[in-house]
């Protein structure tokens, strides 16, 4: 009787503890949310890039489909505020100074991890194809690298010598990584 007497009492202790920990956590907890913020500031995606030789507007990405995912986003031009890409909260978005569609360099489109935005993203794989869409032509990569990184990792979205397309967006416990594909042009 003694024996399932401290079993109960331990058990109530060890769940009081547990509840202890996470009423605390919740009490912490200030309802930061990387995701829903309105640019990149709140972490180092500084943006330093210098790849806006002449561009023509029509050359720029206006859709991404990623038929595999079910995604077919609109992409806006995201403009450098204050050093920051601005961060749409509806669409995605192809950063100011990074490559374009059929040209040398790193073209970068992000989204927020949402519903309806990049959030099936977790799902992809490698040698799936995306589209993008400019308003002149239409080009095709294939996923070739998928990747979490810290955001400080900003290497990823740094100016390559190939054509490169570079999808980012939250990931990890409470947003804290970036996912990242890389895919290639394919010819």
């Amino acid at each position: 009787m003694k024996n399932t007497l401290r079993k109960q009492v331990r058990l109530l202790l060890g769940s009081l503890l547990i509840f202890s920990g996470l009423f605390i956590a919740a009490l912490n907890y200030q309802g930061e949310d990387i995701a829903t913020s309105a640019t990149f500031e709140n972490e180092p995606v500084r943006i330093e890039l210098t790849n806006n030789q002449d561009i023509d507007e029509a050359a720029l990405p206006v859709r991404i489909i990623i038929p595999d995912l079910e995604i077919d986003l609109n992409v806006q031009e995201s403009k450098i505020v204050d050093g920051y890409w601005e961060v749409p909260e509806d669409k995605a978005a192809w950063g100011e100074g990074s490559g374009v569609p059929g040209r040398v360099g790193n073209q970068v489109i992000f989204a927020h991890a949402r519903q309806g935005l990049f959030l099936n993203l977790e799902s992809i794989e490698t040698s799936m194809s995306i589209y993008v869409l400019t308003d002149n032509d239409w080009f095709t990569y294939e996923v070739s690298e998928i990747k979490e990184v810290y955001p400080n990792q900003i290497e990823v979205i740094a100016p390559t010598d190939n054509e490169r397309l570079t999808l980012y967006t939250c990931s990890g416990y409470k947003d804290s990584k970036r996912l990242i594909v890389v895919a290639n042009t394919v010819e």
